[in-house]
């Protein structure tokens, strides 16, 4: 099990969202939680996002997955996986540390190998990541928040910038923690071959918002109602855009996010979706409730599947977001919310009485039966 060696509250009052830091010895006695020929088996498969890029004097290749490696050169690359956390049990587990911050901002695990002199430029990000060094070291250097940094333009498939003077510059070795918010830049490569683990956070964007709330107003029909001003007046210039009618168009629009419920059940659908792949296996054959009853009344543990993205609202318990729906049960289930929302893990000893509510062990039996839950080894 993997624990933070410093105060999260500390770390948040001090760094978050305000200035980078390194944090030597994040994490104690560091061990990778996935082997390189892991990493690389993934990377190889057609469902994972990964990429391989290197750099060859002053030119850079970029390859897209799945990926081979039977023709790598000796050194100055590397290949990155995406959502590792999402099809390897060991490497999510890196992920429970930073449970102290919001799961609806968390987005993925990004595991990255490299060789010597391995990296991907100087680049900027727009959200908050922690790095984790794991085996091997890595030289990183990360400069001032500025609007006027130059673009470089090395490989299309790079979004990378000219150079800029560090305000931090160090070596990263295993278990030590490099946090970055969004918009410093940053340049890093390995000192000798080398594994980073990147836990990212990514705050939704307000045109994000705007167009998938409205992606909900028209499917589900709401506001489907046309301007309407029995008050007309007559008038001289016909052009003209009266201001009371601006405002009237004005309330309209606004008129539509008066709605506190359906306010919810958009965020609750639309922060619950995965902008990852998820390595979902439906239960064949589909389990029946006895079954799931039985299991976890025999103390088994069910397990939620990695980055499986599942939200509630304290206030509505009763009512559960799981990757992109909704699901309600009676309100006497509230609880069911934190131990499906809240919880990596399911027993007969956290669920206590609500294990012989009806209507609990059915939903999460349709939930076992999507493949969002399974049984633990």
């Amino acid at each position: 099990m993997y624990q933070l060696s410093f105060s999260f509250d500390e770390f948040l009052a001090e760094f978050w969202q305000k200035k980078p830091t390194i944090i030597k010895g994040g994490f104690k006695n560091f061990v990778d939680p996935i082997s390189a020929d892991e990493l690389a088996g993934l990377a190889m498969e057609e469902e994972v996002d990964s990429r391989y890029v290197a750099k060859h004097r002053s030119k850079w290749d970029v390859r897209h997955g799945p990926l081979t490696f039977d023709k790598v050169p000796e050194d100055n690359w590397s290949f990155i996986v995406q959502a590792a956390n999402h099809w390897h049990e060991g490497a999510a587990s890196l992920i429970t540390p930073f449970r102290q911050l919001p799961n609806w901002l968390f987005d993925d695990l990004m595991i990255s190998y490299s060789t010597p002199g391995g990296g991907v430029g100087a680049h900027i990000d727009q959200y908050d990541v922690f790095i984790i060094q794991g085996s091997g070291k890595r030289h990183w250097r990360v400069g001032p928040k500025k609007d006027d940094y130059e673009e470089e333009f090395g490989h299309s498939g790079l979004r990378q910038i000219k150079s800029f003077e560090p305000i931090l510059d160090d070596i990263l070795e295993p278990g030590d923690i490099l946090y970055i918010p969004p918009g410093f830049p940053h340049d890093g490569y390995a000192i000798d071959t080398s594994m980073s683990f990147s836990v990212g956070f990514r705050s939704p964007k307000k045109q994000e918002l705007l167009s998938s709330f409205a992606d909900f107003v028209i499917a589900n029909e709401v506001g489907d109602v046309h301007y309407h001003n029995p008050a007309l007046p007559a008038r001289k210039t016909p052009g003209a855009i009266l201001e009371s009618e601006a405002q009237d168009l004005e309330a309209m629009m606004r008129s539509l996010l008066d709605h506190p419920q359906m306010m919810k059940q958009w965020m609750g659908e639309h922060l619950s979706n995965s902008r990852h792949e998820l390595d979902i296996i439906s239960a064949e054959p589909p389990w029946q409730s006895a079954e799931t009853y039985q299991f976890l009344e025999s103390g088994e543990v069910m397990k939620r599947l990695g980055g499986l993205r599942a939200f509630y609202f304290p206030e509505q318990s009763h009512v559960l977001y799981i990757n992109g729906d909704r699901y309600e049960l009676p309100e006497e289930c509230g609880k069911a919310a934190t131990y499906l929302c809240d919880e990596e893990n399911i027993t007969q000893e956290m669920l206590g009485q609500l294990l012989d509510h009806p209507a609990f062990v059915a939903l999460l039996t349709q939930l076992v039966n999507h493949g969002y839950w399974y049984p633990a080894d």
